[in-house]
């Protein structure tokens, strides 16, 4: 049967109706239309970690100097009464955890945690999303802290501690147990964490959000 030119030619009640697209609008996705992956900053991950784990070292390498310098007990009074610097050599975790674990449990314990603590921290940094600023700068500063506990802990099986804060209240001296500057990365760190936890960055993030 031939084909005549009005045989090809949509007739007017042929069209969808108004509001529904088109059957040959259907086309084809664009590879090129596709959405960029984002790659959270790796370098970022690295410095930030980097000098928090360098400012650990330092200051504890100062603390074994000047506050137990030739076997001699050395405290520094910063704020009278309520801070000082006193050499601390702590074998457990924080508030004295495991601290009279036998060596054969506790060394390894606290390796294990602090390496399974390290790769977690990795693996959250990779899922970042654009707008987790908070988290950004939080995960570093806990990975540098985990670093500089850890570097103590293969050095010397203790981690040294060295900042001692008090303060007097109903007639006794209340101390806050003795901590270092890898204690205050970590505690800054896990705040951002939970700042970005609570504020919901994640879900607000959008696929055209900047870093």
């Amino acid at each position: 049967m031939e084909t005549t030119p009005s045989d090809t030619v949509p007739h007017p009640s042929d069209a969808p109706p108004a509001g529904e697209p088109a059957a040959t609008e259907q086309a084809a996705p664009n590879p090129g239309s596709a959405v960029a992956v984002y790659r959270p900053p790796y370098l970022f991950l690295a410095v930030v970690a980097v000098v928090s784990l360098a400012a650990d070292l330092l200051t504890k390498a100062w603390a074994e100097r000047r506050l137990d310098g030739a076997g001699a007990f050395h405290p520094v009074e910063l704020i009278p009464g309520h801070l000082d610097f006193v050499l601390a050599k702590n074998r457990g975790g924080a508030w004295g955890l495991l601290q009279d674990t036998p060596e054969s449990v506790r060394r390894p314990f606290f390796l294990v945690v602090s390496f399974l603590a390290i790769a977690f921290i990795v693996s959250l940094y990779r899922r970042l999303a654009p707008n987790q600023r908070a988290l950004r700068w939080g995960l570093p500063l806990v990975l540098g802290g985990a670093l500089g506990n850890l570097i103590d802990r293969i050095r010397y099986s203790h981690v040294i501690d060295f900042i001692h804060a008090h303060m007097k209240w109903g007639g006794r001296d209340h101390s806050w147990p003795t901590f270092n500057v890898a204690d205050i990365a970590i505690c800054v760190g896990v705040g951002l964490m939970a700042l970005d936890m609570f504020g919901g960055g994640k879900e607000k993030s959008k696929p055209s959000d900047v870093p």
